[in-house]
Formats: C-alpha cells, sequence, structure tokens
C-alpha cells in the first residue's frame, strides 16, 4: 500500500452525517481464494456499482472488488447534487468537439440523471430525492453569462427547464449573501449521496453480483483473459474494469496521469428549525456557486445545512474540518454564526486538466471511466451503464464519451501536482477577490 492510500483510509474522514444517518449496509466478504467472472470491477463507488448492476442486467458474470467498503470513498461522502449536462458548459464543449458532438453529450448528460431516477425508482432506493438546484453568480458581470445559457439551450438544445433569477426573486429564494442572479434548474436532483451508493449494492447483489468488500487489488496481468490480485486471492475474467476515480493511486499509471485526486471537505448542522430552514433555501433545492473552487449545500431530511467548500491538494486533511468549512458558509449565511457544527468530514475526488470526465481502454478487455471533476453522481451512475454497453459490443455511446479530449498532466503523476497546485492557489486568491 502506497503512502498515500495508507493516509485516506483514517477513520475521522467517514464520520460524516451520511454515515450517521445510512441505511443498513449490506454484509459482504472479502475475496479469498481463486474465481472466474466475465468481469472483474475493481472500486465499489458509482462507477463500479452501476457497472455491476447493469452488466448483471445484460447476463455477465460479475465480481466486484472494494478495498474498504463499497461507497467509502466520495461516493459516499459527496454533496448529493444530481446535475444536468456535463461537467464543462455547452459553448465550451461546441468549441472543444463540434456542435454535434457536444449535442450529444448534452444528451447523455440528460440521460444521466434519468438513469439515476430510474434505479431508484426501479429499487426502490430510500435516498431522500429531491427537485431542483440553484446555481448562483458570485460576480455581477456573470448575469449576462447565465442569461445566454439560458438562452441558448432553450434556443439550440431544446431545454426548458431552466430559467434566469433576477436579484429581487433570488433575495426570495434565500438569504445567501453576496451574490448577484441565479439560474433555476428544475431539472436537476439532489439525494443523500451514501443512500443512493448502498442501494445500488443492495440490487447488485440482489441481481447476482458478487461483491467483495476489504479486498484491495495488488495488481493485475493483462492477456486474453485478466488476472486480478488481491492479498487472499485472485479473480480470472475477460474484461476488468477500472472504477477507482480519486482512490486510482499507482494501480495503473496510464489512466493515472490524467488525473489528480484533490480533497474537498463538507459541515453539517445541528438540525435548523423550519423557518431558519425555509429562509435559506425556500424551495428546498440544491444551491451551488459559480466559484472557481465552489461552494455547494443543500438541506437535509432532518432540516441540518449540509455545506460544502474549501480544498486541499496535499495528502493531509485539516485538523478541524468543521472549522475549515464554517468559515466559507459564514460568509454566505452570517446568520448561522451560532449554529452549532455536529460533523465535518472530507473525501478525495479526480479531476481532470479540463474537467470532463475520462472514459477509455487499456487493452481490448481493460475499460475505465474516472474524473468526473464534482459531477460524479449522475455521471459515474452513467458510465456504468455505458461500460456494460461496450462491454457487451456496442460502442457506440461509450465512445462519445472516450472520444473527448483529456489531456494527460504535464510531467504525468510525478511532477502533475506542483503545477496543479500553483493553478488552483491562483484561482482560489481570484474567488477572494472576486467577493
Amino acid at each position: 500500500m502506497s503512502a498515500y492510500n495508507a493516509h485516506m483510509q483514517t477513520p475521522h474522514q467517514v464520520d460524516s452525517w451520511y454515515a450517521a444517518s445510512a441505511t443498513e449496509r449490506p454484509s459482504l466478504p472479502a475475496l479469498r481464494g481463486s474465481v472466474e467472472a466475465d468481469v472483474c470491477i475493481v472500486g465499489g463507488g458509482y462507477t463500479g456499482l452501476s457497472s455491476a448492476l447493469h452488466l448483471r442486467e445484460a447476463g455477465y458474470s460479475v465480481v466486484l472488488l472494494e478495498a474498504n467498503q463499497v461507497a467509502w470513498g466520495a461516493s459516499g461522502r459527496n454533496g448529493g447534487h444530481v446535475s444536468t449536462g456535463q461537467r464543462v458548459g455547452q459553448a465550451e464543449l461546441e468549441k472543444l468537439v463540434g456542435n454535434e458532438h457536444a449535442l450529444a453529450l448534452w444528451q447523455l448528460g440528460l440521460e444521466a440523471v434519468t438513469t439515476v431516477e430510474q434505479l431508484i425508482e426501479k429499487h426502490a432506493i430510500g435516498c431522500d430525492l429531491r427537485q431542483g438546484n440553484l446555481h448562483l453568480a458570485a460576480r455581477a458581470r456573470e448575469s449576462d453569462t447565465l442569461k445566454r445559457e439560458v438562452d441558448e439551450l432553450r434556443q439550440r438544445y431544446g431545454y426548458e427547464q431552466l430559467r434566469w433569477v433576477d436579484p429581487a426573486e433570488l433575495a426570495r429564494l434565500t438569504s445567501a449573501q453576496g451574490y448577484h442572479s441565479g439560474l433555476l434548474d428544475a431539472g436537476a436532483r439532489h439525494l443523500h449521496p451514501l443512500n443512493y451508493a448502498l442501494g445500488l449494492a443492495r440490487a447488485a447483489r440482489d441481481a447476482g453480483a458478487s461483491l467483495h468488500e476489504h479486498s484491495a487489488v495488488t495488481g493485475f496481468d493483462e492477456g486474453a483473459s485478466v488476472r486480478v490480485r488481491t492479498s487472499q486471492g485472485e479473480v480470472r475474467a475477460r474484461f476488468m474494469i477500472l472504477a477507482c476515480n480519486g482512490y486510482l493511486d499507482t494501480l495503473d499509471h496510464r489512466a493515472a496521469a490524467r488525473i489528480m485526486p484533490i480533497n474537498n471537505f463538507m459541515l453539517a448542522t445541528e438540525p435548523l428549525p423550519a423557518p431558519v430552514a425555509e429562509r435559506l433555501i425556500r424551495d428546498d433545492t440544491s444551491m451551488s456557486d459559480s466559484l472557481f473552487v465552489i461552494n455547494y449545500w443543500k438541506l437535509s431530511a432532518d432540516r441540518r445545512l449540509l455545506f460544502g467548500g474549501g480544498e486541499s491538494y496535499t495528502r493531509r486533511f485539516p485538523s478541524d474540518i468543521g472549522a475549515f468549512v464554517r468559515k466559507r458558509m459564514l460568509r454566505i449565511y452570517p446568520e448561522l454564526a451560532d449554529v452549532r457544527i455536529d460533523y465535518g468530514w472530507g473525501g478525495t475526488l479526480a479531476i481532470t486538466l479540463n474537467r470532463m470526465p475520462d472514459f477509455g481502454r487499456l487493452g481490448p478487455n481493460i475499460f475505465y471511466a474516472q474524473g468526473y471533476s464534482g459531477h460524479g453522481v449522475a455521471t459515474a451512475t452513467l458510465a456504468g451503464k455505458l461500460l456494460a454497453e461496450v462491454i457487451s459490443g456496442t460502442a457506440e455511446r461509450f465512445d462519445v464519451m472516450a472520444t473527448v479530449p483529456t489531456p494527460r498532466f504535464p510531467g504525468g503523476t510525478l511532477l502533475r501536482w506542483p503545477g496543479l497546485v500553483a493553478g488552483m492557489l491562483f484561482y482560489s486568491l481570484r474567488d477572494r477577490l472576486a467577493r
């Protein structure tokens, strides 16, 4: 085990409100001995669990290996936003890949949200699914940009569920301070991310997938079949899926060179009185802003404010995560100065250089999806569906994602970190100057 992974397994990172309010976890054994399967999946987050479920529905035998517990990583710790579209806006995508390809990406982005909803309904996953996201402009000059986005998505993409919110209406929708206008997306959703992931795990297991926890992969051998090794066993499979995302570490240097693990942090307040909660977020939408180091927040089912903000680019987490995030929360909601913070936690996600997800092949029978850059609930769920399709022999939709350019970080895994930190610190400073 590398030093990086050893750090990520410190217990305090999972002391979250999500863990405290989780539904019962499935009891999953560690892998022991040698087994065979059509597909071996490495990683028990949204990508791996969705892949396992969709592959079983397609008739493939599946073994999934998770180093810790299913949804132990970012899939069980994130903000729970189920966003429409892609992580990058459509105007930028049109410049990157052309209009036709950008349209296909937009349609897949909408399908990703629909897929989440369908899985929740089909498998009766209790995860507090709710509607809407209000995205806030942190700079006055961004208001015109938001207006144009509404018009372009309506006229060019036929999307009617997005509207601009002027300053007067914004003040009625939220008491958040420092924002100038907003976009209200009725097509977005939000949920309890850990309970959603645990529901996927139960559905995959019920469908016949073999899920194994505490089964860290130590290496794999490529060939006509793949041999995937753990400390206590091995899987021989026709296909392999790497679904590790920010926890890939040194398992495969080719995929690792395209992503950078970073840490993001959240807190949960004490339960709030109903009038206070309604003042913060009148219509119980999720919330986000336009800063480069984004703030994102929502209300829990028991009326806590779940607020995410702040990043770190080293292997260390803040000693007091709640206090670290609270500073950002109070810039937006100074009225919460006397509210108790009950939980603070962090997690590791993977970003790409251009913030678009990285789908690809490492060989004729090895596939991966990663680098969701904070847009992972919907996109990683869809990734599992597309990975099942490409393994079944239908590559067209997978290739819509896989042919999006996702450059390697300069210097690969050894030298990517200094450059990333310099860039992130520059944009963090710009954020502070903007508010």
